[in-house]
């Protein structure tokens, strides 16, 4: 029995090969299209790229850095997709562009209506009006002030840069905005039949009555603060977010939201509270997976090829001995499976070995560079302000030094495809710049940081899906569930409501708990 590792005859295995490499030639250029991107200049590649090769210690004494050019397959379903998603993210611009020319003409039509009402009866019938006193002019002030803070409110709640684009209506926001449309309507009604057509003489009486308009959208932008911003600052649920690949849980406190507005607010919160996604150990954990799971071929060497018995009484001796290479089959792959755990074992500590190993190489490393660091800043206190060396200067200057020690490391960690060259030289400069330790430049390498800590190129995802099977403008219930799909995972989302709290109160009473100590004189006490 040999697993996996011989063919019956090389003239077969020569034909097999050639019918894979003409059926997948055939399947490549009927369904799917090769692109050739640029390299985003990763400190050393794409490891996905060369497989799960272990390197020796000692590689790239004189090796600086690796460029190439990488290819992905797209196929057709892949290219509607992308088309799709073009075409919806035109349709969010578009949307977003409309929703706010609608706030700017109703917040011109509000702004307007009190000073038309003070205006119109001076142009209409201005020979009618009695003279306005010292109350009348008073309210013009009054106007004046309440306007301009109202302005100001506006424009600190709804004027502010919108954070995402969501796939409904706000439904808040469209009643608030539904509710001002209706009485500024409304009292122009009032207006125009009350006071346009009688042509009113009390010119005071329409101040005071655009004074009362001010001071009633005033109420309603309070109304406004309530339901857009204090509602959902109690909690009430405590949501769980799951990341599908690796299994990263977090959870949050959130008050009453609707489920788009509730998943806006775990977005955000998980561009700075989850570390990065790093496709690299999952392509790992999943290639010792089918590693551990390859299945078992069993070849008679000796005898004929078992997969075409002949014709005859030669049959129940195939037979049996096809039954017999099945039992061997069966347990070969029992004790692989009973040893399985043991090779898992001694790779992850072998890992781990290695891990530190050039973890502490790359302390060194990088101490040592600090430290000729501060002899050329000791030195360059002695020379002309003119010779003064830059920190982009000096960043350049120790990075070899450091460089290959970083780069094994970042290797065997897989965060090769998170750190460029590039970035990793104005991190050196900045910490250089504000005087840090070697330790805390070593930070941002040495533990894995939050999505935003690294560039806009890994963690920007041009579009969130959220799936749910409850309207997503509907609030949060207990045991909501819903997704929000990225384009290289999704995040599970489930609401749990928080409970009601019953808190009782027990006195104690203070001389309850006092006691007497009573000292003999026989003793030393």
């Amino acid at each position: 029995i040999i697993n996996l590792g011989n063919d019956i005859g090389s003239d077969k295995r020569e034909r097999s090969k050639d019918r894979h490499k003409s059926r997948s030639k055939d399947s490549r250029s009927e369904k799917s299209v090769t692109i050739n991107t640029p390299p985003a200049e990763p400190l050393l590649g794409d490891s996905s790229v060369r497989g799960e090769q272990v390197q020796d210690d000692n590689w790239g004494e004189t090796t600086t850095a690796v460029t190439g050019t990488s290819e992905h397959s797209l196929s057709q379903e892949d290219i509607v997709r992308i088309t799709k998603d073009l075409e919806d993210s035109v349709g969010l611009d578009c949307r977003r562009y409309f929703t706010l020319t609608l706030g700017v003409i109703l917040g011109l039509l509000v702004f307007l209506t009190p000073l038309a009402f003070l205006v119109l009866p001076h142009l209409l019938w201005p020979e009618k009006l009695h003279s306005c006193g010292t109350a009348c002019e008073g309210l013009f002030i009054s106007v004046a002030f309440k306007l301009l803070i109202l302005l100001l409110a506006v424009w600190a709640l709804f004027f502010r840069p919108p954070r995402a684009g969501l796939p409904r209506v706000f439904v808040f926001r469209a009643l608030l905005a539904v509710l001002v449309f209706l009485f500024v309507v409304s009292y122009w009604l009032f207006y125009g039949v009350r006071i346009l057509e009688s042509e009113d003489e009390n010119y005071q009486g329409i101040v005071q009555y655009a004074v009362s308009l001010v001071d009633a959208l005033l109420f309603i932008h309070y109304l406004a603060i309530v339901l857009l911003e204090l509602r959902q600052l109690q909690p009430y649920f405590s949501v769980r977010v799951i990341r599908s690949t690796d299994g990263e849980t977090r959870h949050y406190n959130l008050g009453q939201l609707s489920i788009q507005r509730a998943a806006l607010t775990i977005i955000e919160h998980y561009y700075s509270d989850f570390p990065v996604h790093n496709p690299a150990l999952l392509s790992a954990s999943k290639s010792r997976a089918a590693k551990h799971l390859a299945g078992l071929k069993v070849y008679n060497v000796d005898g004929e090829c078992p997969e075409a018995p002949a014709e005859g009484p030669g049959n129940n001796a195939a037979a049996g001995l096809a039954h017999s290479q099945s039992r061997a089959m069966i347990a070969a792959a029992a004790r692989r499976r009973d040893s399985s755990h043991n090779e898992l074992y001694y790779e992850d500590a072998e890992h781990e070995r290695r891990v530190r190993k050039r973890r502490a190489r790359l302390v060194v490393a990088v101490e040592e560079a600090f430290t000729h660091i501060k002899r050329m800043q000791e030195e360059e206190q002695k020379k002309a302000p003119g010779d003064v060396m830059d920190p982009r200067e000096a960043a350049q200057a120790i990075f070899p030094s450091m460089a290959r020690a970083l780069q094994k490391y970042l290797r065997t960690t897989k965060q090769q495809h998170c750190h460029s060259m590039e970035s990793i030289q104005q991190h050196l400069a900045f910490c250089i710049t504000n005087n840090m330790t070697p330790k805390a430049f070593l930070e941002s390498y040495l533990t894995p940081g939050p999505t935003l800590q690294y560039s806009r190129d890994h963690w920007l995802a041009r579009q969130w899906t959220l799936i749910s099977e409850a309207s997503v403008t509907s609030g949060l219930k207990d045991g909501s569930v819903f997704l929000l799909k990225c384009v290289d995972f999704s995040l599970v989302v489930t609401s749990k409501k928080i409970p009601y709290i019953q808190m009782s109160e027990e006195y104690i009473d203070p001389k309850s708990h006092k006691f007497v100590l009573r000292l003999q004189s026989e003793t030393s006490v």
